[in-house]
């Protein structure tokens, strides 16, 4: 029945994929960054693969408000965090300003997909 409702959830696209959640504070990873990056705009899709080849970069969201880029970045120490943001993203041709965020501590809610009971 289980394995019946999963392969319907599926076939609706509604269920992208199945993956795991690795506890990155276990493997040494203890500062969670968020770093809003203004851009020159002709430069974005260059700034965006530059990005993604800096080990740490988890996620580059391009946004509204006042970033145009917002980057999720995962260090073992601040010290590796300020290197990276200095001496990496910073020196990342059309990167005009930049702004930092350390996570001290997060919190997570489920999203209600109750409404799937009534569809599916």
């Amino acid at each position: 029945m289980v394995y019946s409702r999963i392969k319907r959830l599926v076939k609706r696209k509604l269920i992208e994929r199945f993956t795991i959640v690795v506890n990155d504070a276990e493997i040494g990873y203890n500062v969670k960054v968020l770093t809003g990056i203004n851009v020159d705009t002709k430069k974005r899709d260059h700034i965006i693969e530059e990005l993604f080849k800096i080990d740490g970069v988890r996620e580059v969201a391009e946004v509204t408000g006042r970033f145009d880029i917002l980057v999720t970045i995962y260090t073992k120490s601040l010290d590796q965090m300020h290197k990276m943001v200095s001496e990496k993203i910073g020196r990342i041709e059309g990167i005009q300003s930049s702004e930092s965020f350390i996570e001290m501590k997060s919190r997570v809610k489920a999203m209600p997909y109750n409404s799937l009971k009534d569809n599916d």
